[in-house]
């Protein structure tokens, strides 16, 4: 079972920053719960399916060499896990936010993404 910290790697690199379909399927389905809740300014989405739709309308946006970078620690507790991260090109982001993991039997249930202003 992955622990809080893989999670926050496989969200943020293997599932919103991988541009492959297939692959990212892959992740989603060991990282997130079937009923997932993820919730962005944009408002709520619920399950797999419309998580991974958001993933692909963020990346279907973003300039090929856009790529997401952790913007500092890991933060860990015993269910939930937290990491800012930035976008762009590498070295100068366009955006910066936070990602706010909730985790339930080793998935997350829910995932919340903070913008900077």
């Amino acid at each position: 079972m992955p622990d809080a910290k893989e999670l926050l790697h496989r969200n943020l690199h293997e599932v919103f920053a991988e541009r492959d379909p297939q692959r990212r399927w892959a992740a989603i389905e060991r990282t997130y719960t079937e009923d997932v809740v993820f919730t962005d300014p944009e408002g709520v989405s619920r399950g797999r399916q419309a998580l991974n739709d958001k993933a692909q309308a963020l990346l279907d946006g973003a300039a090929a060499d856009f790529v997401f970078e952790e913007d500092g620690p890991a933060y860990l507790g015993t269910d939930t896990a937290a990491l800012a991260w930035r976008f762009g090109p590498s070295g100068s982001p366009v955006a910066r936010g936070v990602d706010l993991l909730t985790i339930r039997d080793g998935l997350v249930s829910a995932l919340q993404t903070l913008l900077a202003p």
